[in-house]
């Protein structure tokens, strides 16, 4: 057995579980503290699969842990990207809506806009438009500012300096495989060894409802996971877009809804969509795991998610086997776009958490039990919003562990 015993160990070594490990240790820099992450590398799924927005706070209900952690932690974002010379851009985006019943869902952005403290945001008309976006087509849209890019890898690599130049440690291929209640202490069974803590900070994304489980806690939600699928402009057509261009979302879902997005290391994305993925790590329309599957099939909660949206879902499969539907979704925005404008990119899995109720969980969901705390609902802006999230846990730890 690996006798290592640390004060504190983080499960996932994603932008939350890095930037919890960075807040805990600024905070108090004598703990001894460890993430643990089952990957050979950080930020392997939700963190290095995204787009790299840097998200302003728009979207979200004025008080909510999203609106609150988004705004407080972009401008923290910015000002640590800008002191670890990670290159970003605060380049602005739009949101436009293409048809006249979407003004209304427009109105209401930028009243969110207003009450989440955003500044300089303008509203635009069909013209004005085309002044930012000249092969956008809308009725009417949102100029937004505070939207930026970058690279969230190198920001988690950034992190993780700053947690082992403050006496932290990063273990990779490490996955836990079980935790055992001692007295006093927490054991983690891992691919390297076992170890023990005494407070456990469950970060592990698609994974954290297990690894609550395995800690003894009910979570009180599953994790569903859905793949978000992009497509590429070919390097001749990416004039089309010159920074970020965002459809009007529909309210009923926490996914933004198919969009331009300008990347920090070249090229634009086009995309996503939002597909159920039939295993946790499920990054291809052929990736398939029978536990996973079951695990989906026998929960309550999505049975009952998908009983009010299932037609929904099967649109969300056609557009992913399908080409030209999904192109044609893009044309909603830019009507020029054509077939061969648009190669197949890369894709993402989601972590969904949804409640037995069938709702999804549209906010930060943050658990703290007996010498644990678990985030079992971390979605966009979890990225942006990292650094705050971050200190937030940490509190939550150094106050429940002191």
């Amino acid at each position: 057995m690996n006798s290592s015993r640390y004060d504190i160990a983080i499960i996932g070594g994603g932008i939350v579980g890095m930037a919890t490990a960075m807040a805990i240790l600024k905070k108090d820099p004598n703990r001894s503290l460890a993430v643990f992450e089952a990957e050979d590398r950080l930020a392997a799924h939700q963190t290095g699969n995204n787009s790299g927005v840097i998200h302003s706070g728009l979207y979200y209900k004025p008080g909510s842990l999203k609106a609150i952690n988004c705004v407080r932690g972009r401008e923290a974002l910015y000002a640590f990207c800008a002191e670890h010379d990670i290159p970003f851009e605060r380049c602005g985006k739009i949101v436009v809506a293409t048809r006249e019943d979407q003004v209304t869902a427009l109105d209401e952005l930028e009243r969110r806009a207003a009450a989440n403290g955003l500044s300089g945001c303008r509203r635009l008309g069909p013209d004005e438009i085309r002044e930012h976006e000249p092969h956008v087509r809308g009725v009417a849209g949102l100029f937004v500012p505070e939207t930026g890019i970058v690279d969230f890898v190198r920001v988690v690599g950034a992190y993780k300096t700053v947690v082992e130049e403050n006496g932290g440690q990063v273990h990779t291929s490490a996955r836990v495989n079980g935790v055992i209640k001692e007295p006093g202490a927490l054991v983690l069974e891992t691919s390297k060894g076992s170890f023990r803590c005494g407070f456990l900070v469950n970060c592990a994304g698609l994974y954290s409802d297990r690894v609550a489980g395995m800690c003894g806690c009910r979570p009180g939600v599953g994790i569903v996971p859905f793949r978000g699928e992009y497509y590429e402009l070919v390097p001749s057509r990416a004039s089309l877009v010159k920074n970020l261009v965002y459809p009007v979302p529909d309210p009923k879902f926490p996914f933004l809804g198919v969009h331009f997005t300008r990347m920090k290391r070249g090229g634009v994305e086009a995309g996503p969509n939002a597909v159920l993925a039939f295993k946790r790590e499920g990054y291809t329309r052929f990736s398939f795991s029978f536990r996973d599957s079951l695990e989906i099939a026998i929960f309550p909660g999505f049975r009952r998610m998908a009983g009010k949206y299932w037609r929904t879902g099967l649109r969300e499969f056609y557009r992913s086997f399908c080409k030209k539907a999904f192109v044609a979704s893009l044309q909603e925005l830019i009507p020029g776009i054509r077939m061969e404008d648009v190669k197949r990119g890369g894709a993402g899995v989601r972590a969904q958490a949804v409640e037995e109720s069938g709702a999804l969980v549209d906010d930060f969901r943050i658990m703290t039990g007996e010498r644990m705390v678990h985030v079992l609902n971390a979605p966009s802006p979890a990225a942006t919003a990292s650094i705050n999230i971050g200190k937030e846990i940490a509190d939550r730890v150094l106050q429940a562990f002191p």
